[in-house]
Parts: C-alpha cells; structure tokens; sequence
C-alpha cells in the first residue's frame, strides 16, 4: 500500500495577518483539516516565530466551504497557550482533530505535554480538564511531546506522537499510547525509528516528526516526517500491526513524497493530502490515491 499524488496543488490558507502578533519570519507549520457539524471545512494551523511571547507558538483558522475550494476565508487567531492551566507560554504545536460519534476532540501539544480540548460544533473548543483541573492527557517518555495524530480502531483509540532526546536511544522516535476512555492511557510503545529516514535529517530530533497514520483494508500507512522547506521529505511505511512500522530497519518502507506535515483526508469516497507550502508561507491540498 503505497501512497501517490495524483493532481496538482492549489492553496489553501496562506501566511495570516496576526495583528500585533505578526512578525516578518513567522510561519504556518503543522496542521489540522477537518469537516465541521455545518459542513464547513476546518483548517488550523500552529504559527510559530510570532511576537506571542514564550516559544512564539499559537494556533490559527480557516474555513473552507469545500475541499477544492482555494483560499479559504481568514477566520483569525483560534487559540493561545494558557500557563494558568500548566501550558508552556506561546507553546501549542501540532492540532489534530477527530469527530468522535456527536463531539470533535482537539489533540494538541503544550510543548511538553499532549492536551485535549473538545466542541460539539467542531468550531468552538474549550480545554477538557482532567483530574489535575489541567488540559494534559500525558508526557514523555522523551522531551517535547509533540505532534499528536488519533486514530480509533474499534473502540480503542491511538495517539501517535513525537518527541527527541539528545542522549537517548534512538534519540527520536514515533510513540503511540492507546487508552479507551480518553482518561487512562497505556505506557508508550516505539512504533518507528531509525532506518534509512534517520540520515535524510541533521537534526536528532527531526525524524519522526508528524506522524499520520492511515488505516485501510487491515493495513497501516504511517507518514513520517524528515525536513520542511524547499527541500520537504516524508517517508511512508505500510504495516499489518499498528504498534509496528519498524525499529531501526526499512522492512516497511514503500517510499517517499516531497511534501512536509501531510495530513490524508477522506471525502465522498476521494482521498487528497494536505501539506505544508514548501516556502513555509501556508497550507495546499492535492488527490491522492492509493497503489496496492
């Protein structure tokens, strides 16, 4: 199961007027695209080096009326980090968001920790505190928890992530957790590592960033990101086991793309993929197909 591109790019969302925010250097990185309950189509976007203060990190959206739509409306700064509620300053990162039967959940990063918010609406999101009053679900085991992307498959949900430690092994890693209340979440599991994406980076950390996974016919694509930029990679590995994409080994790659931080989204039965603009200057989408 190998992933393709199969049309061209039209854009999407661009670099967003932040007010006071805005700085010459800042820029739309990681993303989430999703449908709202109206029918509307939902983009957030972390921009980081903004004058927001703390790591220069907030979230912003658009709204689209439909997929091939380009530009979507400009609908303005969607959520800041709170510190009261334990959040690192100007430190959100990555949103990604599911419908979950009546309610959207919103899975971010703090910068340290994996957070949740929720919306009926799958516009509005408020934080869900936990049992600290806090919107965290968990952390670690490495540094910088980040990236969050769920899948559920039958009643278990899967939160694969990020994080980097300059004196661990491997220094970076995709994890997943699984929990089936959203509250308990099981210990962390290495689900890919290493292997030939680990010298396309020179950054430690920078290997196993924005993991998606894609579930179809009993068998798992997981996009693992190395470089953003002119020079964008993503490495694809296709696996029977969601828990296992290779540790150090390529028995599961099938390829890459020259695309950064792809989400893979589902509409009318077509699949597309939504990357990162390779100057860092906004979101596009393309089709996508499936080679089996």
């Amino acid at each position: 199961m190998r992933p393709r591109i199969i049309s061209d790019w039209w854009q999407v969302a661009g670099n967003p007027d932040l007010g006071a925010y805005g700085r010459p250097g800042q820029q739309p990185v990681d993303f989430a695209v999703w449908q709202a309950a109206d029918g509307t189509w939902q983009l957030w976007s972390c921009i980081r080096h903004t004058a927001c203060g703390g790591q220069t990190r907030l979230f912003y959206r658009w709204e689209g009326a439909a997929l091939e739509q380009e530009h979507w409306e400009p609908k303005g700064i969607a959520m800041e980090a709170k510190p009261e509620l334990g959040e690192t300053a100007g430190g959100l990162q990555a949103p990604h968001v599911i419908r979950d039967n009546a309610r959207y959940l919103l899975f971010y990063g703090d910068w340290n920790r994996i957070c949740l918010a929720t919306s009926a609406d799958g516009k509005a999101f408020e934080r869900r505190a936990g049992a600290s009053g806090q919107p965290d679900l968990f952390a670690g085991p490495y540094g910088n928890s980040r990236d969050p992307m769920i899948l559920k498959i039958g009643d278990v949900y899967h939160c694969y992530y990020t994080g980097h430690s300059e004196h661990a092994q491997p220094q970076a890693a995709v994890f997943c957790r699984t929990s089936e209340d959203l509250e308990c979440w099981s210990e962390p599991v290495v689900v890919s590592c290493g292997g030939a994406a680990r010298r396309q980076t020179d950054w430690y950390g920078g290997d196993c960033e924005c993991p998606f996974v894609v579930e179809r016919d009993g068998r798992f694509c997981l996009f693992r990101n190395q470089r953003y930029g002119p020079d964008s990679l993503n490495t694809q590995y296709c696996s029977p086991d969601p828990l296992d994409f290779g540790r150090d080994d390529d028995r599961y790659r099938v390829g890459t793309l020259p695309v950064a931080a792809p989400e893979i989204l589902l509409d009318r039965g077509r699949h597309y993929i939504a990357a990162l603009l390779p100057g860092l200057t906004g979101i596009r989408i393309a089709g996508l197909e499936w080679l089996d």
